[in-house]
């Protein structure tokens, strides 16, 4: 083989390598939409129902995006965890946008965040970590710090993984910090501020997401509302919207204890507390702030039913006020992904002087309209005075309030034309009492001499 020939081999050789050699996948456009959920408030299982339909939507178009705007100050943290599993596993690009101006994204916001693709906030919105600090913060140390660990371990390798600054994430988590957007930006937690949705996706535009290249400007917007039954649950869960009905199952129980019997009070009462307890399941609640609560309901009642009202009512509202602030105040360590959420103060004094004002002109009229006599039967006549028509002995006839019923003395035997007064009712006969005696007629003589 001569010199020239072994220069072609090696030049086909060569050649026959670089064209085996991999050049990447191309980059591929999605066809579909911009798909937009809107995440507000606590996350509960139902805000990763919402993520999951959406997602799967989502896919079944081919869109070319879908946005989650978030506003939330935290969650359960399994909720949080399957959305940050859903995030991380989607084959549509996600990006989760904190919006509109003034929104946060706390405690499992913060997690859910740096899960997506492209970590976007709205300008005057802050990311961090608010872990409620516990009332009684030196119990049960050993199972904080695991929780926190836990939960910083997690938010570390999301961030990694995403490419975030996943030293800051962690430091977010244990020692509670938060910052703003443009902060937020600075140390490379996000990627994009942007001041409305359209912004956001003007800036994304051509920018290339895995194997996915963002053509977005031109495509459709597509928000996706939560369902009904999302809806119901998402809204129970808000810490005012549970706690009034608590406050209104309170007021219900006590109408159907002024009157008892299973009336449309006392199922409102059940309905009430029912939908208030599915709401407080997805909340930090302090059970012994429940505990003082049930204390002033007793306390309310005491008063319905005796002549102490004043005294007994102005006792009922110190624990009623004091469990109501500290409902959302655990005694014990909470996961870092639980929200820091407390009740309106200005609720807790509307409802204080509901409970005054229902107890005194509410409970009160139905108490006395119990003690009101019947208008109607022989109950009415009991207190009335009347005539004996025919001997009682002891049974016979006596008229009252211009009618004519059946008699039986209690009071010993009484002669027809003697007054008497009804006591009671036995049946379809009133009982009397005599109340006088009857003067004997004029001599006959007399009437006579008269004549």
């Amino acid at each position: 083989m001569n010199r020239h020939s072994v220069l072609w081999i090696l030049l086909a050789s060569f050649l026959l390598l670089t064209v085996s050699v991999p050049m990447g996948q191309p980059t591929r456009a999605a066809t579909g939409p911009v798909i937009v959920l809107d995440v507000k408030g606590v996350i509960n299982p139902f805000t990763t129902q919402y993520l999951a339909r959406g997602l799967t939507m989502a896919e079944r178009q081919d869109a070319a995006l879908l946005v989650v705007r978030l506003d939330t100050p935290g969650g359960l943290e399994t909720a949080m965890r399957d959305m940050v599993q859903l995030l991380l596993d989607s084959a549509v690009p996600t990006a989760v946008y904190v919006a509109p101006g003034g929104a946060r994204a706390t405690s499992a916001g913060m997690f859910i965040l740096v899960a997506a693709d492209v970590a976007a906030m709205a300008p005057t919105t802050h990311v961090g970590a608010a872990h409620p600090v516990p009332l009684g913060a030196d119990i049960d140390d050993v199972m904080s710090e695991k929780a926190t660990s836990d939960a910083a371990a997690l938010v570390r390798g999301v961030a990694a993984m995403r490419g975030r600054n996943a030293e800051w994430v962690e430091r977010a988590v244990r020692e509670n910090l938060s910052v703003t957007a443009a902060e937020a930006l600075n140390i490379g937690v996000i990627e994009y501020i942007a001041g409305d949705l359209n912004d956001l996706i003007r800036q994304l535009d051509g920018q290339e997401v895995g194997e996915r290249r963002l053509e977005l400007v031109g495509r459709a917007i597509d928000t996706v509302p939560m369902n009904i039954n999302e809806q119901f649950f998402h809204v129970i869960t808000d810490p005012n919207i549970a706690y009034l009905l608590l406050s209104i199952g309170t007021l219900l129980l006590l109408t159907e204890v002024a009157d008892p019997g299973l009336t449309v009070a006392g199922m409102g009462a059940a309905v009430a507390f029912i939908i208030a307890f599915l709401g407080l399941g997805n909340l930090p609640v302090n059970w012994a702030a429940i505990a003082l609560l049930a204390v002033s309901v007793v306390i309310f009642v005491v008063g319905l039913l005796t002549d102490t009202e004043i005294i007994v009512t102005a006792a009922a509202l110190v624990p009623f006020i004091l469990g109501s602030l500290l409902l959302f105040s655990p005694f014990s360590p909470t996961s870092p992904a639980m929200p820091d959420v407390r009740v309106s103060p200005w609720l807790i004094a509307l409802m204080a002087l509901g409970m005054v004002a229902f107890s005194y002109l509410v409970l009160r009229a139905v108490m006395a309209a119990t003690r009101i006599p019947p208008r109607a039967g022989a109950q009415r006549l009991v207190g009335f005075t009347g005539t004996a028509i025919t001997d009682l002995a002891p049974e016979g006839q006596v008229r009252v309030d211009l009618q004519d019923w059946s008699a039986i003395s209690v009071g010993g035997e009484v002669r027809a034309g003697v007054p008497v007064r009804v006591t009671g009712v036995a049946g379809v006969r009133l009982e009397v009492v005599p109340t006088g005696t009857i003067e004997p007629p004029a001599p006959a003589s007399f009437v006579d001499t008269e004549r």
